[in-house]
């Protein structure tokens, strides 16, 4: 008794092959992440996530830092995993460090503001 019929066979081969090369191509997209990750934790660092988002860029930097372990190791999947999150840590970090410059600028400004309208009641009758 057959359990595959010859028309079956090829296809199976197809199927086989399409879901090895898939399997080996984690390699490039593991290491192009961590590529990525490593940039974003630059730039976080660059947007001075170290003075106003210290929590997530170290959480970023650990991520990425094992990132690069399971690169090493060939553990792609987890090094893709562990890039993307130390990605998005990196994000936050980032994200966060705009916003507390912005908002160092909005005081800032209000403070100028503050003084141009004292000045000018001071110099109205």
């Amino acid at each position: 008794m057959r359990i595959f019929s010859k028309n079956c066979v090829p296809v199976l081969g197809v199927f086989a092959l399409a879901l090895l090369s898939a399997c080996s191509s984690l390699e490039t997209p593991a290491t192009s992440d961590v590529a990525v990750s490593n940039a974003a934790v630059d730039g976080a660092v660059s947007a001075g996530g170290s003075e106003f988002a210290p929590l997530e860029l170290n959480a970023a930097r650990s991520k990425l830092a094992l990132a690069k372990q399971a690169l090493s190791a060939k553990d792609y999947e987890l090094a893709i995993r562990l890039a993307d999150a130390s990605r998005a840590d990196a994000k936050l970090a980032q994200a966060k460090a705009n916003s507390a410059k912005a908002q160092a600028a909005a005081n800032a400004l209000e403070e100028d503001i503050q003084v141009l309208r004292n000045e000018i009641k001071r110099n109205t009758p």
